[in-house]
């Protein structure tokens, strides 16, 4: 392949994807002598999505656009991979790179495949063993693994699940979490004072959220669908009952949009005065939210990974993670969506400092922020390329 430019095809369709392509987008496009980078975006999430490809200044030549009011799976399955193969056939890529676990993720790999065309994935390997857990991520992302030609794995145990599954040694590379790279990015601006303030003025103006050391920020987020059967209900019981406890503290919650999860949030946490229930942020803002606040309850993925960056306990309301490396190292907590153990824990961290101190410095497992430059190093050995910044 050398002597030639060398084509890239990257898709992703959700916010969080976004946030993990967006360095490693940026870092091709350092090189445009040697690579030509064409992004499609699913559009799988709009508004969230678009929030960060804002943010980010990445401008997409494919925009799906496919995503309709309470659609299903087997809606979004269709459209994708109709959508992307369409895209696929008329560019003729020499590579399709697909991140994470969505099923933009599975299908645009899919579509790859029925075209012969080379796919690697980034964040390879994560595992939870259990197939509806998280659902569909876990199968998406398994499925995934096996159409890949090239497994980015984001620390030794994802690459040891791939081994154990019996993925080739050669074609896995441990090269951390591009997610740290986007965060420290972001960080790196809000180093600037009048930066800062904006934020600060942000939260006050816009929802009257005063993020002062006096007041102890809990910043929640849950939109996960295995909770929607009764797990979200008991968190927000559990968010209710610590509110009501403890008035040293303020929680701050952004809703999900989907219906699903807006109706018991509002239902149980709508009118305590010490809960905030506002919109979904932008990443931007979102990551200055986590750097103020004291502790951090979720069930999403990327956080478990972030905060610890940030020196910000997590705990897991989920049964299972997918990233246990953050337990190992004492990072987060998994505690489910039992009321009674997330106010428990909750509090432990609250009024026990050598236990709050422990988890907030210890070390991040998932890298330091140089994942991008080191992908794209490898696919250019990978395509024998020569030529990089």
């Amino acid at each position: 392949m050398k002597g030639r430019i060398i084509k890239i095809l990257i898709a992703f369709g959700t916010r969080p994807e976004a946030i993990k392509m967006a360095p490693i987008i940026k870092r091709f496009e350092l090189n445009k002598n040697i690579f030509d980078t064409i992004v499609c975006v699913t559009a799988q999430h709009r508004e969230m999505l678009d929030q960060v490809l804002n943010l980010f200044e990445i401008n997409p030549q494919y925009d799906l656009n496919i995503m309709t009011n309470n659609q299903t799976l087997h809606d979004l399955t269709s459209k994708v991979i109709l959508g992307i193969t369409n895209v696929i056939e008329h560019e003729r890529p020499d590579l399709v790179i697909v991140q994470g676990d969505t099923t933009t993720t599975f299908m645009s790999a899919l579509a790859a495949f029925y075209l012969k065309i080379p796919i690697a994935h980034v964040e390879a390997g994560l595992r939870t063993k259990s197939k509806f857990s998280p659902f569909p991520e876990e199968m998406n992302r398994q499925l995934t693994t096996t159409l890949a030609d090239y497994h980015f794995a984001p620390t030794e145990e994802a690459k040891n699940n791939l081994i154990k599954e019996g993925i080739s040694e050669d074609s896995i590379y441990i090269t951390g979490n591009t997610v740290i790279d986007a965060l420290k990015w972001v960080i790196k601006k809000h180093e600037e004072f009048s930066v800062e303030r904006k934020w600060y003025n942000f939260f006050f103006s816009q929802y009257n959220i005063s993020l002062s050391k006096s007041m102890r920020t809990i910043l929640v987020t849950g939109h996960r669908r295995e909770s929607f059967s009764g797990g979200l209900k008991r968190i927000c019981t559990a968010l209710s009952i610590l509110s009501k406890k403890n008035s040293n503290i303020q929680i701050v919650y952004p809703v999900h949009l989907n219906p699903n999860v807006k109706e018991p949030v509002h239902s149980i946490l709508g009118n305590l005065k010490n809960v905030y229930l506002i919109k979904p942020l932008d990443y931007e803002p979102f990551v200055f939210l986590m750097s103020k606040s004291f502790l951090i309850l979720t069930d999403s993925g990327g956080i478990q990974e972030e905060a610890p960056s940030l020196g910000k306990p997590v705990l897991v309301m989920r049964d299972t993670t997918e990233r246990p490396e953050g337990i190992k190292a004492g990072t987060a907590k998994l505690v489910g969506t039992n009321n009674d153990i997330i106010v428990e824990t909750t509090e432990k961290l609250l009024y026990h400092h050598g236990k709050y101190e422990k988890m907030a410095k210890a070390i991040n497992p998932y890298g330091n922020g140089n994942s991008a430059k080191i992908i794209v190093d490898l696919i250019r050995t990978k395509l024998d390329i020569t030529k990089i910044v």
